[in-house]
């Protein structure tokens, strides 16, 4: 079954939707701070033109070779909402372009992992007209089409290993005496069930059905168990340095890191395996004193105490793989350069 294998891959953040951190030259060219902002800016036959030739030339099929090259065997690949039509907005339909990506990366034997860049649950079972942002909150009853749509379309085909049913999901939960705002739990709990029904239904059993986590690492125990579910796996995004740890001093990365390992231990818990979807080599806290060459000692150490600590699990991406600014600690290509294959195993 396609679930035992192990994967260890990229993000592809910022090739479908315009990401301000990825590719920062339009938005600063435009005094624009997201991609519904810069639609509106341009007008949609300029936004349309722009969109077209970043997908185009962002991400080719070298970027696929040189990241097989690099020991990765696995890719992640957000979608956006309006992959198959944009519905009456100036987003611009991407399926053709997704269809290319799955066929080079089975000529070089990479797995990918579709994710719907959405946050479903809008209240009151209504649409949205949401831009490129992976938080964007749409229905339930929208993400479950597109969901059905991308199952349907690569059943069976050899390098889709599976499909997360949505990004960035936020619970509403109770923390103490406060309450952040999301989701209902049961309404995404019933959504997830939903998702891997439609999956299992048009794909069969072989599609690993991924459910983010949410930020909520005790809310998931007991649910949907490997008993009564086939190839169903939790998301955990690690690529931010939790706001309750301290990262002063030389022992700060040691207890950002022993942070995320306790992370890890608290969600995989339950009955289900865990992957890490995000995590980054980026420092926690920039010291302007620090070296070049200090810096990169000390993001080689942050990286390899992070791969020691997501060892065990069945997959993790690194977030991301290609910055048009070469970003340190984010762009693979220079964050994980100095790291041989076999230490990426």
């Amino acid at each position: 079954m396609a679930a035992t294998k192990v994967l260890r891959g990229v993000n592809l953040t910022g090739w479908f939707t315009l990401e301000p951190w990825v590719t920062p030259e339009p938005f600063a060219r435009t005094a624009t701070v997201d991609e519904v902002s810069l639609a509106a800016k341009l007008g949609k036959d300029e936004y349309a033109e722009l969109v077209r030739a970043h997908r185009a030339s962002f991400i080719h099929s070298e970027d696929f070779s040189r990241i097989a090259a690099r020991g990765f065997n696995a890719l992640r690949l957000p979608i956006p909402w309006y992959v198959f039509e944009p519905q009456n907005t100036p987003y611009q339909p991407c399926i053709d372009t997704v269809d290319k990506a799955l066929e080079w990366a089975e000529e070089i034997g990479l797995h990918v992992i579709f994710v719907l860049a959405v946050n479903p649950g809008l209240p009151g079972g209504q649409d949205s007209t949401p831009g490129g942002s992976p938080r964007t909150r749409i229905s339930c009853e929208k993400s479950l089409e597109i969901i059905k749509k991308l199952a349907q379309r690569y059943a069976h085909r050899l390098g889709f290993f599976g499909i997360e049913v949505a990004d960035e999901v936020q619970p509403r939960i109770r923390q103490g005496l406060r309450v952040i705002d999301g989701v209902p739990a049961h309404s995404l709990r019933n959504y997830y069930r939903r998702a891997y029904n439609i999956v299992r239904t048009v794909a069969g059993e072989d599609p690993v059905v991924i459910l983010p986590d949410g930020g909520w690492p005790s809310g998931w125990r007991r649910f949907m168990s490997q008993q009564s579910y086939t190839n169903v796996w939790l998301d955990c995004h690690l690529d931010k340095t939790p706001s309750s740890v301290d990262c002063s001093g030389p022992l700060g990365i040691q207890r950002v890191i022993d942070a995320k390992r306790s992370y890890l231990l608290q969600v995989s818990s339950g009955d289900l395996p865990v992957m890490v979807g995000k995590w980054s080599a980026s420092l926690p806290t920039p010291d302007g004193s620090m070296t070049a060459e200090g810096r990169i000692a000390l993001e080689r150490i942050y990286a390899s105490g992070q791969l020691a600590a997501y060892r065990g699990c069945p997959a993790w991406f690194f977030q991301t793989w290609k910055t048009s600014a070469f970003l340190a600690g984010w762009d693979a290509r220079v964050a994980l350069a100095s790291f041989e294959r076999g230490m990426l195993n």
